[in-house]
């Protein structure tokens, strides 16, 4: 029997493919994220970060919620 898993796989975005994503330039994603307005990024190591795939779909869809 194959079951599908209850949880799927977390999965962390690097800033280019937020940026593809969301159509946002890198200094719109940071101003953003210091208004509350993005989600926060993850760090991975001393200069990485990254952001929770389903918190960026998430802004994406409230976007889309938004305009009507």
């Amino acid at each position: 029997m194959n079951s599908a898993p209850t949880n799927p796989p977390r999965r962390l975005l690097r800033l280019p493919e937020v940026i593809e994503r969301t159509g946002l330039s890198r200094t719109s994603i940071y101003r953003a994220m210091q208004a509350g307005e993005f989600p926060r990024a993850v760090p991975l190591y001393r200069r990485g970060v990254a952001w929770p795939e389903s918190e960026v779909e998430g802004w994406i869809a409230s976007r889309l919620t938004a305009r009507g």
